[in-house]
């Protein structure tokens, strides 16, 4: 029978496939209620390939009961799609909850973890409630997700609580539909659920850590952080390192334990009210804090802050403060309901783990691995299934500015505005994700981390495994980068099992993750501005200041900054001053004493690096902006030695939005045609070369600027922010000379510098005001943890050309037409 056969007041039966995120979200309570309120029958059931729905009874009522199943859905579910049709009634007397039908393929989204509604809070800080102050308290629209899946469906026995039978009272409001726990998966009570114990460091040297006895977990956990202690903790997706923020001896020991250089620490607050007096906070922001993802969100500080503060080693150099509010029952309990003892307000909350090394998920290991670092843990029976650390997020220009995606969006996919074909992107080697896709969707993993760890490459592994089980995605080929050293690409190789893997430029990867975010198709290209540390050049050379006109299918060099050597690759990195040293001699300036690059480094060294510069020993040529970044850090006397990724650029940064209003100048890059002899060119010259020629972007009067302006005793931060328009102002002449060449007005920002968001916002109103449409990332990190879904884009679209089959190959071509 069609939808339309059936006359008014007729009875019939419909099926609906609901596809989204509609497991785990209470979407069969809600299907059940709105059904039974209509006066339907029929029944609700999980499948692989969604939430499956036969309501029988009277037209009108099925009718209005479809035209309100996605619009009127729980608040955490997504309905992508409604298919349905009529079938041949049965008679049923009533609505019910079928068991979940395994097998099939997988139209399934499993949701990511949430932070506990209010209707739990209000359980856990209620003393006549039978869940007062369980640590595990949740319902169908709050808890673990992602972190506990085992497999599809999405039922208890295919989470990480399968191991913990439900209790006669858990039982009877799982099988209650006017329950707000209705098959709510993780439903747990202190009588069933998991159990929170307190582990300490023994008295005596190589013992056992030892239980806890006598008193609450959480009291003697608060008492012991109030002490200056330093505790393990398991979240939700592995486990955090924890101190009083405001302890200057806790967070100084937690950052020696952990290794963790100058790299600021995330904050964890009780309410917006206890950090309001420590950071400007507006209304996008307030939203990121106290909505159901909860990531740390990056936040202004005040420069007169008031009340209690963080200590200053919490985030030295830095012009934010990373903050997240309470996320689980357990973070409430360790910070206080409003009832408890006054105990510590802010908590540093890092991941549990020594920096570079994945989070810890396992008890056993956190129990190794982090004893040199813990003095106690804080543990629960309950598995994580799947490592997702704390997403990071900022907002530039009202709109959000994702630094890692990880905690509340994993595993959600991303809409692609062309179809791909099944496949693996590998990401890159430094904040490592990857990406599955298939059809019009793709998932981004969470952040993995770096791949120079052996730890890291097993969790790519084991996260690469557990994204395939809960998608559809059977890749028939994998995509990785074309550095000829990462590690993602050999992985990529070793796991290829005969599919071929197509290697991506790295910039075009970042400019087609920024296509594909903004719903691009890929029918007129784009410039992309892709600016970063590092990415593997085709000419050879170490690029990251580059200007590409592109689409899926390839690029165009249009510009790129000059080339200067990059001497001895990672310890220039390490000592921005090596890199002040080499842009000095590469714009012909002295490396004169009363300049605070020069005196930073050792006398040794430089004659060392003098000759090396002048030989070429060790000295790829690199076009990196990033490196320009660190060299201006350097020159200018701010940030010498870096000891995290991107110091010397976020403390550059720093001092230029601290600079007084009313200075408008700026420095200016020379712009020239680029000439054999300017570095290195690839064999085939043609492609890189066309007419007109790629312009090179001279930092040598900019430099020389700064020079002059040090001599001149120009205010340091003066200098910095000079330095910023100076990059904007590039960013605008490169586009408007590209949009007169190639009659191009779309721009895309991409790569990890546009995290810098004095930078992007420069760059975007110069751009916008002259009418250009700007890019920027909202949804993907710029940075190279949305690398895997540019790769994806211009690895497997299915209008690419066919891969051959090859364990090596390229999808994309060097230069697209003009």
């Amino acid at each position: 029978m069609s939808l339309a056969g059936a006359a008014e007041g007729t009875v019939l039966r419909r099926r609906v496939t609901v596809r989204g995120v509609v497991q785990g979200v209470g979407f069969r309570p809600y299907v059940h209620t709105l059904a039974t309120s209509l006066g339907l029958t029929g029944h609700v059931t999980n499948t692989p390939g969604g939430v499956v729905v036969e309501v029988e009874g009277d037209r009108a009522a099925v009718d209005r009961f479809c035209g309100r199943l996605a619009p009127d859905a729980p608040p955490l579910a997504r309905v992508d799609g409604l298919d349905q049709h009529d079938v041949p009634a049965t008679g049923d007397g009533l609505f019910t909850i079928l068991a979940s039908r395994p097998g099939g393929p997988s139209g399934v989204l499993i949701p990511p973890d949430t932070a506990t509604c209010p209707a739990c809070l209000s359980e856990l800080a209620d003393p006549a409630d039978r869940r007062h102050r369980h640590p595990f308290v949740n319902c169908t629209y709050c808890g673990p997700r992602f972190t506990i899946v085992t497999g599809l469906p999405y039922d208890r026995a295919h989470t990480t609580m399968a191991a913990f039978p439900l209790c006669p009272g858990c039982a009877h409001e799982y099988a209650d539909p006017a329950d707000r726990r209705f098959h709510a998966q993780p439903v747990a009570c202190p009588d069933c659920g998991p159990r929170l114990r307190l582990l300490v460091r023994p008295a005596r040297p190589g013992a056992a850590p030892e239980e806890a006895t006598g008193t609450d977990p959480v009291t003697e956990a608060r008492r012991l952080l109030g002490e200056g202690a330093i505790l393990a903790v398991k979240g939700l997706g592995g486990y955090h390192l924890a101190c009083d923020a405001t302890d200057p001896v806790a967070v100084a020991l937690l950052r020696r334990r952990k290794a963790r250089g100058g790299k600021p620490f995330a904050l964890m607050a009780r309410t917006t009210e206890d950090i309001a007096h420590l950071v400007t906070l507006d209304e996008a922001e307030h939203a990121l804090l106290t909505g159901p993802a909860r990531p740390v969100v990056l936040l202004r500080r005040r420069t007169t802050p008031t009340g209690p503060c963080p200590a200053p080693q919490v985030a030295p150099g830095s012009p934010d403060l990373g903050f997240m509010l309470p996320y689980t029952p357990l973070h409430h309990l360790l910070l206080g309901l409003p009832q408890d003892p006054e105990g510590p307000r802010l908590l540093v909350m890092t991941s549990g783990n020594l920096s570079g090394e994945p989070i810890v998920t396992d008890d056993t290991e956190a129990l190794e691995r982090l004893a040199p670092l813990a003095d106690g843990w804080l543990v629960h029976d309950r598995p994580i299934q799947v490592p997702c650390d704390d997403s990071v997020v900022r907002i530039c220009d009202g709109r959000p500015l994702v630094v890692r995606r990880a905690r509340g969006y994993a595993p959600l996919p991303l809409d692609l505005p062309v179809p791909v074909r099944p496949a693996l992107a590998v990401g890159g080697d430094l904040k490592n994700t990857f990406c599955l896709g298939e059809g019009r969707r793709a998932w981004l993993s969470a952040h993995i981390g770096d791949m120079d760890d052996l730890a890291t490459q097993d969790a790519f592994t084991r996260s690469v495994a557990h994204l395939e089980a809960i998608t559809p995605v059977r890749a028939g080929l994998l995509a990785a980068d074309r550095h000829p050293g990462y590690r993602s690409a050999r992985w990529a190789h070793t796991h290829a099992a005969g599919r071929p893997v197509v290697r991506v430029q790295h910039h075009h990867a970042h400019i087609a993750a920024a296509m594909a975010e903004h719903g691009l198709d890929g029918s007129a290209p784009v410039v992309g501005a892709a600016f970063d540390g590092t990415g593997h050049g085709d000419d050879g050379a170490v690029w990251g200041g580059e200007f590409l006109l592109a689409d899926y299918a390839g690029f165009v060099r249009l510009a790129h900054l000059a080339y200067v050597p990059l001497p001895g690759g990672d310890a220039a990195v390490r000592r921005p001053y090596r890199m002040a040293l080499s842009h000095l001699r590469a714009a012909g300036l002295d490396w004169s004493p009363d300049l605070p690059c020069t005196r930073a480094c050792p006398p040794e060294e430089l004659t060392l690096l003098a000759r090396q510069l002048e030989r070429g020993l060790n000295c790829v040529p690199t076009s990196s902006m990033g490196r320009l970044f660190d060299a201006v850090s350097s020159l200018t006397g701010i940030c010498h030695r870096s000891g995290y990724e991107a110091q010397a650029a976020v403390e550059l940064e720093a001092a230029a939005l601290s600079a007084p209003a009313g200075d408008t100048r700026g420095y200016s890059f020379a712009l020239r045609e680029a000439r054999p002899g300017d570095g290195p060119l690839p064999t085939d010259l043609a492609p890189m070369l066309a007419d007109p020629a790629p312009v090179l972007a001279d930092p040598s009067p900019v430099l020389a600027a700064v020079v002059a302006d040090l001599r001149a005793q120009v205010p340091t931060e003066w200098i910095a922010a000079r330095f910023h328009r100076a990059v904007a102002a590039l960013v605008h002449r490169v586009c408007l000379l590209a949009r007169d060449r190639r009659g191009v007005d779309t721009v895309a920002l991409t790569g990890g510098v546009f995290l810098n968001t004095l930078l992007s916002s420069a760059c975007a109103a110069a751009l916008t005001a002259d009418g250009f449409t700007v890019l920027r990332h909202h949804l993907v990190p710029p940075g190279d943890g949305g690398l895997a879904l540019g790769q994806l884009m211009v690895a497997a679209r299915t209008d690419a050309p066919n891969v051959p089959d090859a364990p090596d190959a390229t999808a994309e071509r060097t230069a697209i037409t003009p």
